[in-house]
């Protein structure tokens, strides 16, 4: 099909701005980000020289490319693109348009990520203004905005307020989705996050495993958000004082995203911490030495250097080197 519309069609013509566009949607869902990002960027091109500069297509086509570099942890570049395609819709949009409120979302989201927490919350708060005022009290929608301000919270350590947020998020997702939906094994997965930042290591192990059990049945087996769970549940394990099972569920996690995610982006440090960090717990010191190292290495390149996380992996080095 793409390659009768090149063969016959203008080189700026919206039927291969569209035909671009999906197909890199494709590879953005198969996780294949270069490819999703070259053939966003063709229809990019195109919308770019054939439509008006507020046209709702070309904020698609920025929005497109933002959801590219935030999956490829990426995190200036998504949100110099989800900030051009919010642009366009303030412009063209009324306030409470459901669109503005995903591109409130996004913006957030990204913040979050790049350890800005209070910008975060603030563009969490409009798209959750939106939702309230344009959807049923139990609509998916809702959940997720809810699920994103608890998000959040958890990042700032309010834990309780994190709580309440992912415990809406849960009591609408309940009732609307099927028991082993993704949506709720995130929803589970949250939950066991911030017991598992209270202290409370068996709640979170059994709300841990409740996310894990969806994960594996629905999930192909090299996909990041599986890593995720087992990553968690290491991490539990890891506080439990049970470090050969901590160890386990880390290597689990490092071996889906060395094989699914970019050599630079921070969930591979997030692994390569959190082994180092076992090791270190374990007497280890060499051996967490280069776990760490490999981990700071990554951030450095990959994030703010003002991040949190460098933070905390250059004191890790340092304790770990003192013990050595």
């Amino acid at each position: 099909d793409l390659e009768i519309c090149e063969k016959t069609l203008p080189s700026n013509h919206p039927s291969l701005a569209t035909s671009y566009n999906n197909i890199g949607l494709v590879y953005d869902n198969m996780g294949e980000y270069s490819k999703a990002l070259s053939y966003y960027e063709k229809d990019l091109e195109i919308c770019e020289k054939t439509l008006p500069s507020n046209h709702p297509d070309l904020a698609s086509s920025y929005n497109n490319i933002g959801i590219v570099y935030k999956n490829m942890g990426e995190y200036s570049k998504a949100l110099s693109y989800y900030e051009k395609a919010f642009e366009i819709q303030q412009k063209t949009l009324p306030s409470n348009h459901p669109s503005l409120a995903t591109s409130y979302n996004s913006i957030g989201t990204v913040y979050n990520k790049m350890g800005e927490y209070s910008k975060a919350l603030s563009y969490h708060e409009k798209d959750l203004e939106i939702c309230e005022k344009t959807l049923p009290s139990n609509h998916p929608s809702l959940a997720t905005s809810y699920n994103n301000i608890g998000l959040v919270y958890d990042n700032m350590g309010e834990y309780s307020k994190a709580l309440s947020y992912y415990e809406k998020t849960l009591e609408i997702l309940g009732k609307a989705l099927p028991s082993n939906h993704p949506y709720l094994a995130t929803s589970y997965n949250n939950i066991g996050l911030v017991y598992d930042n209270m202290g409370e290591y068996s709640k979170a192990l059994s709300y841990y495993e409740k996310d894990l059990e969806i994960c594996e049945k629905t999930l192909p087996s090299n996909r990041p958000s599986l890593a995720t769970s087992y990553n968690n549940i290491g991490l539990v394990y890891d506080n439990m004082g049970e470090y050969s099972k901590a160890l386990s569920y880390n290597e689990k996690a490092l071996e889906i995203r060395q094989k699914a995610l970019p050599s630079n982006h921070p969930d591979l440090a997030s692994s390569y911490n959190n082994i180092g960090s076992v090791y270190n717990r374990m007497g280890e010191y060499s051996k967490a030495l280069s776990y760490l190292e490999r981990a700071l290495d990554i951030l450095q390149h990959a994030l703010p250097p003002t991040h949190p996380s460098i933070k905390n992996v250059k004191e890790s080095i340092e304790i770990v080197k003192e013990k050595s």
